[in-house]
């Protein structure tokens, strides 16, 4: 076969052929694409041949259409089932092949081997049907049968059955009461006859008498009056029966309509009953007819049943089954080697952008600690930096006590302030005041809440030095 056309049946499989190294695994695979693709068109028929029966066989034409998407799915679940290797991700160092593939459980095979021959008994058993489909008409007749029987004995036809027969009784007696009024009178009558003619004859010379003539009080005089009394009698009960036909006119014509009536509405209930009683020849009725001919035939009919039912559910087990036998093959290892290397790569890959995050962020920990304890270094030095200075300064200069006493006193001054503020230099100090006002000297500074501030000589504006 051709490289290519053994891919497209790897592919039907779900097997990557990149992995498919050994000719055996290809010869197994190509043979599971192959049973994919018959099953593909049994389970079409199949499914086509539930919706004939669930449709009460009429032969939608939607059938076909149905058919392939059931079959779709029930191969799309197969390959599912063929394409999965069960990989085991744990110990991904390890190079031993018997740590590639997890080791499979009860509940898994169990699993898909039910759903698989719950697959293969909703499609097999449409057709099944369809091949017995006249043994089980012969079972749908005699059940429809049973059932009307059933139906007019106990239903509202046997209701109404019996309310016609008592009407039908009725009617029947009435009649007897009048047919027996009718049968006595022509009974007189044919007595009358019988008498009259024993009268001509015995009149003729033939009779008990053996006389000619019909004298006045002789025999054949009282046989001619016998029979006219039994003709009076004839003609009497033939009023009698007149009377009771008038009287019982209107009771017979109420029961004759009421026997339309209920003729009618038995027709009607029967046809429907007919009509619903062989509407039920379903997927449910004809299985249950299929059962009760196995049960009831097994040898003519059960042993064929079950082995074309098992040739079936073989036929949608195969790729499954080979999916089973094969576990733990090169293909499957491939995949696992494969499959394991990428997760142990991006493992690696993990672990290491993880310890660079970590290692980074030690960094950024570091770096920021390491400011904050430079800036708070800075920050003690510069504060011990200024308080030594201004103790330095505290105890370095002195505050002269002209000074203390100017700012004691609330006064106002005999001379100008900063005459009294600023004294002269020892160097000047022979010096005479003139006017009032020191010759221009180096002054000493005055300590303020240990700011050093210089006041101007002469008062001439300008802006305090900070020393």
């Amino acid at each position: 076969m051709p490289k290519r056309r053994r891919d497209v049946l790897l592919r039907v499989a779900n097997v990557n052929p990149e992995s498919v190294i050994t000719h055996t695994d290809r010869v197994l695979y190509s043979a599971v694409g192959v049973f994919v693709l018959l099953y593909f068109v049994y389970a079409t028929v199949g499914g086509a041949a539930f919706i004939d029966a669930s449709a009460n066989y009429q032969q939608p034409w939607y059938r076909w259409l149905v058919g392939p998407m059931i079959a779709a799915g029930v191969v799309a679940y197969d390959r599912a089932v063929v394409g999965r290797v069960s990989i085991s991700y744990d110990k991904l160092e390890s190079t031993d092949p018997k740590e590639f593939l997890r080791k499979p459980t009860a509940g898994l095979y169990l699993g898909r081997l039910g759903l698989a021959l719950l697959f293969a008994v909703l499609i097999t058993e449409p057709l099944m049907l369809a091949r017995y489909q006249g043994e089980i008409d012969n079972r749908l007749n005699e059940v429809h049968n049973q059932q009307l029987t059933k139906i007019d004995t106990n239903g509202v036809v046997g209701t109404w059955t019996t309310r016609l027969n008592q009407l039908k009784q009725e009617t029947v007696a009435d009649d007897a009461a009048l047919r027996d009024l009718t049968n006595r009178a022509s009974q007189k009558r044919r007595d009358a006859r019988l008498l009259y003619q024993q009268a001509v004859e015995d009149s003729a010379g033939d009779g008990v008498s053996r006389n000619t003539g019909c004298p006045h009080g002789g025999y054949c005089d009282e046989l001619v009056r016998r029979s006219r009394g039994l003709d009076d009698q004839a003609a009497a009960l033939d009023r009698q029966a007149g009377t009771l036909l008038d009287t019982q006119r209107t009771a017979r014509n109420a029961r004759a309509a009421e026997q339309a009536e209920l003729t009618e509405q038995i027709g009607d209930q029967r046809h429907a009953n007919n009509k619903a009683v062989k509407a039920d020849a379903g997927f449910g009725a004809r299985t249950a007819a299929m059962w009760h001919l196995v049960t009831s035939d097994f040898w003519g009919v059960g042993v064929f049943y079950l082995g074309i039912t098992l040739l079936l559910v073989a036929l949608d087990c195969a790729a499954v089954g080979l999916k089973f036998v094969s576990r733990g093959n090169a293909y499957e290892r491939n995949e696992a080697r494969i499959a394991r290397r990428s997760e142990h790569e991006a493992l690696l890959l993990h672990e290491r952008e993880i310890q660079d995050s970590r290692t980074y962020g030690e960094a950024m920990a570091k770096v920021v600690s390491r400011g904050i304890a430079a800036a708070a270094e800075d920050e003690q030095v510069a504060r011990e930096s200024a308080e030594r200075a201004g103790a330095v300064l505290r105890h370095s200069v002195v505050v002269p006590d002209e000074v203390r006493k100017l700012t004691s006193h609330r006064g106002r001054h005999y001379r100008p302030v900063q005459g009294e503020l600023l004294a002269p230099n020892t160097e000047d100090d022979d010096e005479p005041i003139r006017n009032g006002r020191h010759r221009r000297s180096i002054r000493t500074p005055v300590i303020v809440d240990e700011d050093v501030r210089v006041l101007p000589a002469g008062g001439t504006g300008r802006q305090h030095r900070q020393v």
